[in-house]
């Protein structure tokens, strides 16, 4: 289900995927971003709506405002989430442009109770860079839709890795909805990641049913090249989760353990540097797992607490 790695498109120019739809790359290539974030440019004329600016990259801020053609004007700025290589230019865009900036909320809207309590802890590592300063012009509810220049745009508030993630659900005067900017919901070149506190699975997995009840044709992601089945790339990415939930199940079975024990039981074919990571995936599972009381522990939520079965 990986696309193969001829998605390489030249950063800084504008590319049009469709009619009305235009891809900016911005050059942050990174393990997180693949080859950088995805700027996307919709509609024509005095009514351009610009879904995730990207990180602050004085660069990508002139490739934007040089996309622009004769006529043109940016009057809306979409944000998906308060991630650095999302948000941040967001605001220097609207500077530039006096366009309003649209988004579910800040860094931590959205975050649910078991995520705030792990926050507060602090030290939790593992985040992805969180834009804390983010703070959007106009928040936009669950299934707003907001209307441009012969353009409409719904938002749909897909929360789990981060929790003021909205996809945006595009449809041009005459057409239906169902080309989604899904952001980092759902990529083909890789999962999702999910990394408490930022990450909620619950959320993420709710988000994917979210998702999979809405009528789609082509979704554009945060990183990485377009998917023309989208739904067949969610139905893979939900029993993927699965998959993974049922070996820490069997795992469990072995005996209580914490988050990095049941790393190294379920991953035992990956390199030992990427340990770290793969436990904080098991504990969003674990999360999650007690959630549903399948999974229980004794004592406070952290990231070292030892869980076992119900």
């Amino acid at each position: 289900m990986h696309q193969p790695d001829d998605f390489n498109p030249t950063p800084g120019l504008a590319e049009e995927l469709a009619p009305g739809v235009r891809r900016i790359l911005c050059n942050n290539p990174s393990a997180f971003t693949y080859r950088g974030t995805n700027t996307y440019l919709v509609g024509r004329g005095a009514g351009i709506a610009v879904i995730d600016p990207g990180p602050h990259d004085p660069a990508h801020l002139q490739a934007i405002l040089d996309a622009l053609k004769p006529g043109e004007a940016i009057s809306h700025i979409f944000v998906t989430h308060a991630h650095a290589d999302h948000s941040p230019l967001a605001s220097d865009l609207a500077k530039a442009t006096g366009a309003p900036i649209l988004a579910y909320g800040p860094v931590t809207a959205g975050q649910s109770p078991v995520m705030q309590a792990l926050a507060a802890q602090g030290g939790m590592g593992g985040g992805e860079g969180a834009d804390p300063e983010f703070q959007p012009d106009v928040t936009l509810s669950d299934l707003e839709v907001v209307e441009g220049d012969g353009w409409r745009m719904q938002a749909v508030w897909t929360p789990g890795h981060l929790c003021n993630h909205m996809s945006f659900d595009l449809a041009f005067d005459g057409d239906d909805f169902g080309t989604v900017f899904c952001a980092d919901h759902v990529m083909g070149w890789s999962t999702s990641i999910v990394s408490p506190p930022e990450g909620d699975l619950t959320q993420f997995m709710q988000s994917c049913d979210v998702l999979l009840s809405r009528p789609a044709r082509t979704y554009y992601p945060g990183h990485g090249a377009p998917l023309e089945d989208p739904h067949a790339r969610l139905r893979w990415l939900v029993a993927h989760r699965k998959e993974r939930e049922a070996g820490i199940l069997t795992a469990l079975k072995v005996g209580p353990a914490d988050a990095r024990g049941l790393a190294d039981r379920v991953y035992t074919d990956i390199q030992p540097q990427l340990l770290p990571a793969a436990a904080r995936n098991v504990f969003a599972h674990l999360i999650d797992l007690t959630s549903k009381n399948v999974v229980a522990h004794d004592g406070d939520l952290t990231f070292s607490t030892t869980f076992q079965l119900v």
